[in-house]
């Protein structure tokens, strides 16, 4: 069959989903109430359905009343007795996938249950309805014409207990529909492969053949790849291999800081970036305009959604509140009930909201991943967005960062402290410096106040890290690729003070 019926076919397939979006577009509130039911009457008979007597709950207040707000800490023993081949114990249907996750900031490993629902009717679901938004959007697409390059993580499946982990990426793979295995390059044995270096030759002599017109993966780890591949044909910019390059699917961590280094490499107007919010929990939200760099939330893949404002978290006078009652531009912490049984699930998340009409968000950050050491309440999205200002003055290019609080000493004052590799350094460190500082108490009035005059803090302190620093770190800990991450921000200096020992170490610093 040629490839451009094979193209007008698949799009047209993927394109009737849109009734069913436009549906929860119309009704949200109603949509995800009546998700919640469903839900809870699925797991009347498990463990946790018994416990809190899921058969009575009749109303949305009365579940927030009964089940409890949990973190993964609170829920690991039930889940612990699922991996250890006991079933119905959160979820009605066996579940034997588990997404292994230390996240970013644990060296202790978490295993999230993916149950045959989640993988069905949330992650893959997620996946087609990427490419429904963007074929909807893009009327003259071919991006069937040839192969998607995916990067995912580098664990491969272990069993234990005739159940089995890895990262999500990997679970995915070893369940992927043919149509998914038939579009993607490399092939599954090379998307699985453990050991990081090799798996990138073997990635590159793989695909960089093939007729690739979509990427999907972590910009961080993408454009590592990316990268190498150009080092490796000698290519100037990625469309002299890839002519056919159209859009790059991307999520795991902001692409402000990237977005610069990435256009010198598809040096095309017309080349799109489409965003992605997911995680071993869920898929959540997804781009579904050209240019937009706000996510819709997608309301009908089996979980239901819950908010803590974060001027409350962790406060006596935390709040919960459902989707009907967010509020525009204030920052939330997201709570997950999903259909692998993670009920009332801190996730660590925070977003906010850019509209209600449709629900769209951005994604702020971590609730463990912010400096509020000082009042400051600075978030992600503040340092990625004055990060990204800053090269954009200095024309500089970084590759990572983290920061962490100077603490406040006899009479000193208190002051933040970066760590920043660069790939291109800036002419003048004291001039990035000051765009960065500007940039920040432009972008948060906290920060602002803060810096007042010195009042409580002082200038940030900038070091400038040595080659592969953060990549060094990350090897030392068996962290590369796939969907590890450096912590951007942090209220302790624990990793900055591992950063830097490594630098002293080698007299780079």
């Amino acid at each position: 069959m040629p490839l451009s019926i094979i193209n007008s076919f698949a799009s047209w397939v993927l394109k009737q989903r849109i009734h069913q979006i436009e549906l929860f577009l119309k009704y949200p509130n109603e949509v995800q109430e009546e998700l919640l039911h469903n839900l809870l009457t699925a797991s009347e008979n498990t463990v946790i359905g018994k416990k809190y007597d899921f058969s009575s709950i009749n109303s949305y207040q009365t579940f927030a009343e009964r089940v409890p707000i949990a973190t993964y800490e609170e829920l690991q023993p039930l889940i612990e007795r699922t991996r250890q081949g006991e079933q119905n114990v959160f979820w009605e249907t066996p579940i034997k996938w588990f997404a292994k996750s230390s996240g970013t900031t644990n060296a202790k490993s978490k295993f999230i249950p993916v149950s045959n629902e989640a993988l069905e009717d949330c992650h893959y679901k997620g996946s087609k309805d990427l490419l429904c938004l963007y074929l909807n959007n893009n009327e003259d697409s071919e991006l069937f014409l040839g192969k998607s390059l995916r990067l995912g993580g580098s664990s491969q499946i272990y069993e234990n207990n005739n159940t089995f982990f890895g990262d999500l990426s990997a679970i995915l793979i070893e369940n992927m529909p043919i149509w998914a295995e038939f579009s993607s390059t490399p092939s599954s044995k090379t998307s699985l492969m453990s050991e990081w270096e090799a798996k990138m030759a073997a990635i590159i002599n793989e695909t960089k053949n093939e007729n690739v017109t979509s990427f999907a993966g972590v910009p961080s780890w993408m454009l590592v790849l990316m990268n190498r591949v150009l080092e490796n044909t000698g290519n100037q910019n990625l469309l002299e291999l890839w002519p056919n390059l159209e859009v790059y699917f991307h999520g795991g961590v902001s692409f402000s800081p990237y977005r610069e280094q990435y256009k010198k490499i598809l040096p095309s107007k017309d080349f799109k970036y489409y965003e992605i919010y997911n995680a071993s929990e869920g898929f959540f939200a997804i781009q579904d305009l050209n240019n937009s760099s706000d996510l819709l939330l997608m309301l009908d893949y089996g979980i239901f959604y819950e908010f803590i404002p974060m001027d409350t978290f962790g406060t006596l006078n935390q709040k919960v509140v459902r989707l009907a009652d967010v509020e525009l531009n204030k920052n939330y912490a997201i709570v997950i009930t999903t259909n692998s049984g993670l009920w009332r699930y801190l996730i660590g998340d925070t977003v906010r909201f850019t509209s209600l009409n449709p629900y769209r968000i951005r994604v702020t950050g971590r609730t463990k991943h912010h400096i509020n050491v000082f009042g400051e309440e600075l978030m992600v999205e503040n340092t990625d967005q004055a990060i990204a200002k800053a090269c954009q003055v200095t024309q500089t290019e970084v590759i990572d960062y983290t920061v962490a609080p100077i603490f406040m000493q006899d009479k000193e004052k208190g002051a933040h402290e970066w760590m920043i590799e660069f790939k291109k350094h800036p002419a003048d460190v004291g001039l990035f410096q000051k765009v960065l500082d500007e940039t920040l108490q432009t972008l948060n009035s906290d920060y602002e106040a803060k810096r007042y005059n010195n009042m409580t803090l002082n200038p940030l302190v900038i070091n400038v890290a040595r080659e592969n620093l953060f990549y060094d770190w990350l090897k030392e800990r068996d962290k590369l690729g796939g969907q590890h991450k450096i912590p951007r921000l942090s209220n302790q200096r624990d990793y900055l003070e591992q950063l830097k020992e490594m630098c002293v170490k080698d007299n780079s610093i």
